[in-house]
């Protein structure tokens, strides 16, 4: 089993954000706003999993950790040094581990607790990024089309391990087969599966689409890549709220 917990998913959302930001910038194509952009966000969502933790359920290595990606968020925007946009999400990733461990249920559940938190880490980061990244091009119109292209890949190759981790006993198999009861006579399973299929299908979409030369292919692409956001959430969110 696993623990839906607000302060723990923030800080996995503004970790994940934050890793993608160095992936998408590590070779200097994207303009400095972007980072400010991306940066500013974070750090808010980040400061949100502090508030969060503190508000219900104090676990001081995930909180000091949350805070510290604010902190650090916060002085790359100011010093404008992109060499520290990979120390934020590694800070963010120690927290993001204990509350894993805190989530646990006990001694069987920690290593699949640790899986789901880690790859709901990075693919909250990725599907979220693809659709910021997207609204770029708006303003930086000449940037390859590259970059958010690998992007939705890794977002491609992110959903099957995700959907993995959530199938792992104790998982959504067992809300499939009624072992465990969702309060909603299993329809919130069917929900959850819906919004995986939904996210793939979205993202072959979004693959196809940013295959088309003109420009306007982009932009449907990041439309595609908003709704995504929504059925990916929920493909980690609804499993974690049945499962917990």
């Amino acid at each position: 089993m696993i623990k839906l917990d607000a302060a723990t998913v923030l800080l996995q959302w503004s970790t994940g954000g934050l890793f993608f930001l160095w992936f998408t910038t590590r070779r200097h194509e994207i303009g400095r706003g972007y980072g400010w952009l991306i940066r500013i966000t974070y750090l808010v969502i980040a400061a949100g999993a502090v508030a969060a933790g503190i508000a219900t359920d104090v676990l001081a290595v995930r909180e000091v950790s949350a805070a510290a990606v604010a902190l650090v968020s916060l002085a790359t925007v100011m010093r404008r040094n992109v060499r520290l946009d990979i120390v934020a999400p590694a800070i963010g990733l120690v927290g993001v581990v204990a509350g894993a461990l805190d989530a646990a249920g006990g001694a069987g559940d920690t290593a699949v607790s640790l899986l789901r938190a880690v790859i709901g880490t990075f693919f909250l980061g990725a599907v979220s990024d693809a659709m910021l990244l997207g609204h770029w091009y708006l303003v930086q119109p000449g940037l390859p089309r590259r970059i958010l292209n690998e992007l939705v890949v890794t977002v491609r190759w992110l959903l099957p391990f995700q959907v993995a981790a959530m199938l792992l006993p104790t998982g959504m198999f067992s809300v499939f087969g009624g072992s465990v009861n969702d309060g909603w006579g299993g329809m919130l399973g069917w929900f959850w599966l819906a919004c995986a299929v939904t996210t793939a299908v979205l993202i072959e979409v979004t693959v196809k689409a940013l295959k088309e030369p003109s420009y306007s292919a982009v932009m449907a692409a990041t439309g595609l890549m908003y709704l995504a956001i929504l059925t990916a959430f929920g493909t980690d969110l609804v499993a974690r709220a049945v499962l917990a």
